[in-house]
């Protein structure tokens, strides 16, 4: 797992895998994206505005969209 932050965008990226070719991104909540490869596994998560999150707890649930191998 790798975490990055650009603090010019205020842009926070988890990469969850080796980075791999994005397929699809979906929305989780608006300002949060999950991105999936081809296969559908889970790769990375985005966070918009992620200042906003860093003083408050931010939780969503990711089980309807991680495809389970």
């Amino acid at each position: 797992m790798k975490i990055e932050y650009d603090s010019k965008r205020d842009l926070l990226y988890i990469c969850l895998s080796t980075p791999k070719k994005v397929v699809k991104t979906i929305t989780i909540v608006p300002g949060i994206f999950a991105d999936f490869d081809g296969s559908e596994k889970l790769i990375g998560l985005e966070i918009l505005d992620a200042s906003e999150f860093i003083d408050n707890k931010l939780e969503f649930d990711l089980s309807q969209i991680i495809k389970v191998s």
